[in-house]
This record gives C-alpha cells, structure tokens and sequence, in this order.
C-alpha cells in the first residue's frame, strides 16, 4: 500500500533517564564503534544502517534517533566499516556496495546486541538507510527471531532482491516524492515483501530529504511504525 507520509508528531514520554555509551562491537575478526543511547525504561531498541558513504555521525540519522530516543527507544548507531575500510572506501567506493559485508556486520551486531546487559532481549527493530537498507532488509531475513520491524529511509531494498520475500515484520518503505528513481525502486521492492509493507511518500522531498519539515515527517512515520509494531506488541510495557 502506497500513503502520504503523515505529518503527526511521535509519541513522546516524559520523565525517562537516557544513559549514551560509546562501545567497540566485536564482529568477526574485527571492531566497530558505535555510539548506544539508552532510555529507562526502553520499549525496544532500533539499531540504524547507514547509507553509501556515510557514518555514525550522519545528522540526519541522529535525529532520528533523538526522536526515538524521546519516544522510548533504545538507538544503535554505528561504523559498519573500519577506519581503514571507510578511507579506501571514499576513494573507491568498494565497500558501500559490498552487500554481503553489510550484511554480515549487521547480523553480527543484532547478535552481539541480543547478550549486551543495557539491551539485552529486547526487541529490535532496524533504521535502514541508502544502501545500508538493502543489509537490513537481509539481517531481518536472517534474524526473524529478533527482528520486529523494519523502516527504510530512500532506501535500495531492491539491492537485496532474493531476500525480500523472506521478510515478514511489518517493514516501512519512506521515499522522497522527488526521488524518482529511487521511488520506482521502492514500489518494485515493495511488491516483492511478503509481510506487512507500506511506501510512503514524503511530498516534495529528494533523496537526502533535505527539504524543510522532510527530515521531521521521516523521523515521525518511523516512531510511530517502531511504536505500533515493537511496543504495542510488547507482553509487557515499561
């Protein structure tokens, strides 16, 4: 189904104790650095996927997750490449593209994340960004048990083709008006999800959502899908 990005605030709640780490996350043979927020109590915790070329540090991925920060969530954003990687990688380009990289790194930290005592069991949700998109799209197919959700932001889900009938979590597709190529990636991408999918369309946005009010409307339709599909299924509510 294809909607309007709604321009409803997210959820807000008052009177939660936010604790930042910065942490190194082992993965196969190496370490990543991420920076974790923790409010208490947590609904979940949403771990982002940055797009080609980007970091930690994108501002638009940070906030994001401020909103959700101020919503509940837990958020996880992280290096998916080295130092050494990201330098080679702002020459060449190699390793933006890598999708079997990505995606290892990212299943490598939802499991690292499943046994880290600020978070540990909670349900996780993935932000997906770019290319980034495209690793979560297969981390959420390789980890259905501890995946609850998906959103993407003008994403190339349709990077990770073969893996999109294999997710069933409601999955979020977000995409500029303005973003054409990207948005006829998304409607193709959507109608190979077999769970619960949604494109909506951010009007008068491109592709970095740069736009006044784009980033917020982002920010917004992402908490309240993480809200509904991983706190409002909860047994039990902070």
């Amino acid at each position: 189904m294809t909607v309007d990005a709604p321009a409803a605030p997210g959820v807000r709640r008052a009177g939660l104790n936010t604790v930042a780490h910065a942490v190194h996350i082992p993965v196969e043979d190496i370490g990543l650095d991420a920076d974790v927020v923790t409010p208490d109590p947590a609904w979940g915790t949403v771990l982002f996927a940055h797009g080609s070329g980007s970091s930690r540090a994108s501002p638009r991925n940070r906030a994001v997750a401020a909103v959700l920060q101020n919503a509940g969530f837990a958020t996880v954003l992280v290096d998916l490449l080295t130092e050494r990687e990201a330098r080679a990688d702002s020459v060449s380009g190699e390793f933006r593209f890598d999708l079997d990289l990505l995606a290892r790194r990212l299943i490598g930290i939802i499991d690292w994340l499943w046994s880290y005592e600020p978070v540990s069991h909670q349900p996780i949700g993935l932000f997906g960004a770019s290319t980034g998109s495209a690793g979560a799209i297969v981390a959420a197919a390789a980890r259905a048990d501890m995946v609850r959700a998906v959103v993407s932001r003008g994403g190339r889900a349709d990077l990770a083709r073969d893996f999109l009938p294999l997710v069933r979590q409601p999955t979020l597709l977000i995409v500029g008006a303005l973003d054409e190529v990207v948005l006829d990636l998304n409607r193709e991408a959507l109608r190979e999800l077999r769970g619960e999918a949604q494109l909506e369309i951010v009007p008068g946005a491109t592709h970095l959502f740069e736009e006044p009010g784009a980033m917020d409307r982002v920010a917004h339709s992402a908490c309240a899908w993480f809200t509904r599909c991983i706190a409002a299924a909860r047994p039990s509510v902070p």
